[in-house]
């Protein structure tokens, strides 16, 4: 192409030949999406080289020509990695930019690279490619945090704490317990992120703009040519689905929920007031007026961060409420909440997992905090059940007896050794440490229930990186 021609490709849109004049620049600097989807470059440059092997097959291309366009797709890639790419006022689109440098290279042999493919399967197949790898991604980061709360599970031994309901002191528990209910919340968001990928796992290649073509495209082949685990089967919907980004985006929403419950707890735990930890240096801030100050700030943007992710997803899902098939320049806003969403949780999961992995336990402080006396009460009134009390009876009976203490008629151990119902054998269950040990039921917060559920947990971790992985 010579440098005349290649001035002139690069003012031209994709659409130049049905318009006699050029855009309009308000209309470019509306519509343009390069700032952001300049990260589907490497997937899109896959998708154009599937594509090219596809035309080879039907007979499109010469394989001389594909020889040239895939030689200029390598260079490309090169550009673009090294930050060498430039980019023109034209490229409105990182698929608009590729496009046309692949066409200057290569000359006559790159203008046919578009060959039976609009923009819209074009698209559709980068962002299904790009989100395949960001969810795996993700879920390898979740099961490092994973690794981390159970490592820390380990560690804690014995160590107990209380366990609350509406935030009051209900039962102790294993802090072991505690960890890993967050890393079994967490393995539900692998599954839901593991989901997302294998059902975006279709190929929209070859669906056109949106009723196919009549040349000879070779859908199934530029899917398995991709990876992708099948083809599309309806055109119309291959282009508009954006089903797989509405999924993604509840799935990283449902993390970021979690992740702020683990924010709000550390908040909680490394207050003064509570002293349950004390974060490491190297994950805490300071102040800038405050001398005395170390502040939990992952932790609160982990809490802060999960209204972004809730708004991207309800962004999207109000973006496709109203749209008619097929494609609609409305789907251009489904890119920019994945990739925020993708980063925000990447981000948090990266400074949760060292945050959590660094940070000091006090369990002295847990268990002073758990050994209250009324923290047993329920251990009472199952006492009184297992010798053959009606439970609404033994609730009452234990319930009157925390009131009189309440009230100042005694401790709590006295007013139990000294009635009847109970006795001095009862009144051991309120010593220090022997609560936690009652809970026996699988899935409970006792020390052998938690020795069971541990081994379950490093199970189901070992399974999930197979299906990371896969």
């Amino acid at each position: 192409m010579s440098g005349t021609d290649a001035e002139e490709g690069a003012g031209r849109t994709l659409w130049h030949g049905r318009f006699a004049g050029g855009p309009a620049d308000a209309l470019m600097a509306y519509t343009v999406s390069l700032p952001f989807d300049r990260r589907l470059a490497s997937d899109d440059i896959s998708g154009s080289r599937a594509h090219v092997r596809g035309l080879v097959r039907g007979e499109l291309l010469s394989g001389e020509e594909a020889a040239a366009v895939l030689s200029a797709l390598d260079v490309v890639e090169e550009e673009l990695s090294t930050g060498t790419f430039a980019f023109v006022p034209s490229d409105e689109d990182i698929h608009t930019a590729v496009e046309r440098r692949v066409t200057e290279i290569a000359g006559p042999a790159g203008a046919k690279i578009h060959t039976g493919r609009s923009r819209n399967d074009q698209v559709a197949t980068d962002l299904r490619l790009w989100a395949r790898r960001a969810l795996t991604d993700v879920a390898g980061r979740i099961l490092a945090l994973q690794a981390t709360l159970l490592d820390r599970a380990e560690e804690a031994g014995t160590a107990y704490l209380p366990g609350y309901t509406h935030l009051q002191q209900a039962q102790p528990v294993l802090l072991a317990h505690h960890l890993l209910a967050h890393g079994w919340a967490l393995a539900r968001d692998v599954d839901r992120l593991l989901d997302a990928r294998r059902r975006g796992d279709v190929s929209p290649l070859g669906a056109g703009a949106l009723a196919g073509s009549s040349l000879a495209l070779d859908p199934a082949g530029t899917a398995a040519d991709l990876g992708f685990s099948a083809a599309f089967d309806n055109s119309l919907d291959a282009v508009s689905d954006r089903d797989f980004v509405a999924e993604a985006l509840f799935a990283l929403a449902l993390c970021g929920v979690h992740l702020s419950r683990v924010g709000e707890e550390w908040v909680i735990w490394s207050s003064e007031e509570v002293g349950f930890a004390t974060l490491d240096d190297a994950y805490a801030t300071g102040s800038s007026m405050l001398p005395q100050k170390k502040n939990p700030d992952i932790a609160e943007l982990a809490r802060g961060k999960t209204g972004r992710l809730v708004g991207n997803l309800t962004g999207l899902l109000v973006t496709l409420k109203g749209l008619p098939l097929a494609y609609n320049r409305d789907l251009q806003e489904d890119k920019e909440p994945l990739f925020d969403s993708v980063e925000q949780v990447s981000l948090a999961l990266v400074a949760l997992e060292g945050m959590v992995a660094t940070a000091t336990f006090h369990t002295d402080r847990m268990a002073a905090a758990a050994d209250t006396p009324a923290a047993a009460a329920t251990d009472l009134a199952e006492w009184l059940v297992a010798r053959g009390t009606p439970f609404r009876e033994a609730h009452a009976v234990v319930g009157d007896l925390v009131r009189r203490s309440l009230a100042g008629e005694g401790a709590l151990a006295d007013l139990v050794a000294a009635d009847e119902r109970l006795g001095p054998d009862a009144a051991g269950l309120i010593a220090p440490g022997v609560p936690v040990t009652r809970r026996t039921t699988r899935g409970g917060g006792g020390p052998e229930a938690v020795a069971a559920q541990l081994d379950r947990f490093r199970a189901r971790l070992a399974t999930d990186r197979d299906r990371v992985d896969t």
